[in-house]
């Protein structure tokens, strides 16, 4: 009878321990978007993934990884730019956004910062107090007793700044995230939970990961990499982070118990295939599309573009042909669609394709130095070279590294030589030229014209386009000298 009344004992004193143990784990929930670049018509969905998450736990946190804006004339063209996608932020009940390089897009900013019910969370910025940039370079939320840290970065190029034109950041330095990172390890004590919102791109989060496993959680940007729920943890963090346009969110739970992190899960949810929406997102979203403006017609594509390279074939002959030059270049992600259905090209579809408000440039060089301009411009990486019209380029891929560009031999249309003593009128946008080192500025000339006007009159006097078999780059590996792969 006294065993058994040991027993008992031991049962219920390791029941009471089992659930003290349980009182003391908790939770913390949050939802990841990041480069949504404006795509509203999603977020109809994605507020009915919030609302059902939220309604599990009021406690929800909501973060975005910049690049909310830019990509959609219904939100960058608006009497304030930017205000549909933030007014939408606002209702679903965002928490923190990073800064994007695209949050800098039309000298918006200090604007969008003023209309958002949440914070810009950015470390590695430093604005001058004339620029009316207000962002913090971190945030502690409470989780219902959880203190959770986050730090906001932002990616900064080969050139010091992020990917945007160099007239939006006047009065703006940055630094690198690494430089900065290590000045905020003090929330590693003050904190249960830590997170970087980064704006840096996958293979700069995973080298931060590496180098600071002090932070839990990584909600990643910039690259549209779509990341799964079997990623591996890196270095113990997780890193999260999905495609472009609002395909896809991330739910992301943390366990925490006493005062660390125990437990890390990402699920991945598509967002376009949701099945429920939140009805009042979806009456704001109607209000906004109903613009005639934006449907008008003006050619129609007899077949799909089926890539960015065909839609920049489509803005270079645009340019060239309503400037009146001999070449046209134009920057590969300056396209920012990369599939166009068959059917009607609207001014809608034009907005999308080439959204950022830059210039049409005319430019007086020869042959020689436009290649020069070319080896200088590309950095020799294919993912850099600019789309074409009026020539044709055969580009020597380096046998060990297939992004890397190893020569660059240029044709004419017809498939002759390029003649390198000749002088050309070559036609491109006022954000080669502010990032080109190499160009004479006395020898550009302004159109005062958008290079997205250009496309509307192009289209408009074509009427109907087919860009389905043209091709203008062409790769050449050395180990197969007489065959080409299309680019």
């Amino acid at each position: 009878m006294l065993r058994i009344k040991r027993l008992a004992t031991l049962l219920l004193l390791t029941l009471v321990l089992t659930t003290a143990a349980w009182a003391k784990q908790k939770e913390v929930n949050i939802v990841a978007t990041n480069d949504m670049h404006a795509n509203i018509d999603a977020f109809p969905q994605l507020g009915a993934i919030v609302d059902s998450l939220r309604a599990i736990d009021p406690s929800l946190l909501v973060f975005s990884a910049g690049d909310n804006r830019t990509g959609n004339p219904i939100n960058d063209m608006y009497s304030i730019p930017s205000y549909p996608v933030t007014a939408l932020m606002n209702q679903i009940g965002y928490n923190a956004s990073a800064l994007g390089n695209h949050e800098f897009d039309m000298r918006s900013l200090p604007t969008t910062i003023g209309l958002s019910n949440f914070r810009y969370i950015c470390a590695n910025i430093h604005a001058a107090d004339s620029t009316g940039i207000r962002t913090v370079p971190y945030q502690i939320f409470d989780v219902e007793g959880i203190k959770v840290g986050v730090i906001g970065v932002i990616q900064v190029n080969l050139m010091g700044r992020p990917d945007t034109h160099p007239d939006n950041l006047a009065g703006i330095t940055f630094q690198k995230p690494e430089e900065v990172v290590p000045q905020y390890e003090f929330l590693r004590r003050e904190c249960d939970v830590v997170i970087l919102l980064s704006h840096a791109g996958y293979d700069e989060d995973k080298r931060l990961a590496d180098r600071f496993p002090w932070i839990d959680l990584i909600i990643g940007g910039h690259t549209h990499t779509q990341l799964t729920s079997d990623e591996p943890l890196r270095n113990g963090v997780l890193i999260t982070q999905n495609q472009n346009d609002l395909s896809t969110a991330t739910h992301i739970t943390l366990t925490v118990d006493s005062g660390r992190v125990i437990s890390k899960k990402a699920d991945y949810i598509s967002v376009k295939k949701y099945p429920k929406k939140n009805e009042l997102v979806n009456d704001i979203i109607q209000m906004l599309n109903d613009n005639p403006f934006f449907s008008r017609v003006l050619a129609q594509a007899e077949t799909p573009f089926t890539s960015r390279e065909k839609l920049g074939y489509l803005v270079c002959d645009a340019l060239r042909t309503e400037a009146d030059a001999d070449i046209a270049i134009f920057n590969r992600k300056g396209v920012r669609m990369t599939y166009l259905p068959e059917g009607d090209i609207t001014m809608r579809n034009v907005l999308q394709i080439d959204p950022f408000g830059n210039h049409t440039i005319l430019i007086s060089m020869s042959g020689r130095d436009f290649l020069d301009f070319l080896v200088q411009y590309s950095r020799m990486e294919r993912d850099h070279f600019p789309h074409l019209s009026g020539i044709h380029a055969e580009l020597t891929i380096d046998d060990k590294d297939t992004l890397l560009i190893n020569g660059i031999t240029l044709y004419s249309e017809d498939g002759s030589e390029f003649d390198l003593h000749r002088d050309y009128i070559v036609a491109t946008n006022s954000y080669i030229t502010a990032i080109a080192k190499s160009l004479e500025y006395e020898k550009l000339v302004s159109l005062n014209s958008l290079t997205s006007d250009l496309l509307v009159r192009y289209l408009h006097r074509k009427r109907k386009v087919n860009y389905q078999d043209v091709q203008r780059i062409f790769l050449k590996y050395r180990d197969e000298e007489n065959s080409f792969t299309k680019y």
